[in-house]
């Protein structure tokens, strides 16, 4: 009862939001409580609205992400079905491996299993090789083009104890950072609308 009023209370006062989030989480914190993500994604979804209500000219959460990072990637992981069934009330872009899947419809949500930042511009460029693209001619834009993930994030958000990967590198380069201290399993909702109080309180400057 007494984290539903604080929460209320935090929210009331919420005006603006990320518009693009991505959260990098572990193999096994997934593992732990594969049933978090839904509720992670709901949350978000739930906070958005209420933000919207808050200040109409806010366009609220447009898609969020989710990365979790894994030591096997060629793996098929057993939370699969978990992170499947979101494509009921979600947009699902789905990664891992070799193969990609695109299922339901809503907000936009792409779950990246295992992928390296390092690995996707390694991968940019042998395309762009492939095609013959002139060295004269490479230019981030291009490259841009070439990339698996067009998201830009507004806010990363890493959980647990664990190091940052470098999931989105290029695309993350103007992102802003929060380190949340506890694991993806323990998240509450009032831990999310604290960190998107934080994202507010902070002056993006875009490399600038």
């Amino acid at each position: 009862m007494i984290y539903q009023i604080y929460e209320w209370r935090l929210l009331r006062y919420l005006d603006n939001i990320p518009q693009v989030i991505c959260f990098m989480i572990s193999d096994e914190e997934m593992e732990n409580d594969p049933e978090q993500i839904e509720r992670i994604i709901r949350w978000c979804s739930e906070i958005s609205d209420k933000v919207r209500k808050n200040n109409s000219s806010c366009p609220g959460i447009k898609e969020i992400i989710v990365h979790i990072s894994t030591s096997n990637p060629d793996e098929v992981p057993g939370y699969l079905s978990y992170i499947r069934s979101l494509s009921s009330f979600v947009s699902l872009d789905l990664h891992y491996g070799d193969n990609t899947e695109r299922s339901g419809a809503g907000i936009p949500v792409t779950v990246a299993i295992g992928k390296s930042g390092r690995e996707e511009i390694a991968d940019a460029i042998q395309s762009m090789a492939l095609d013959n693209v002139s060295s004269k001619d490479v230019t981030p834009e291009l490259l841009e083009k070439y990339l698996t993930f067009s998201h830009s994030p507004d806010f990363m958000i890493k959980t647990g104890g664990a190091h940052l990967v470098d999931f989105l590198i290029w695309q993350s380069v103007y992102s802003e950072l929060f380190f949340l201290d506890l694991n993806w399993e323990r998240i509450r909702k009032i831990d999310l609308v604290r960190a998107f109080r934080d994202y507010l309180s902070r002056s993006r400057r875009f490399g600038s």
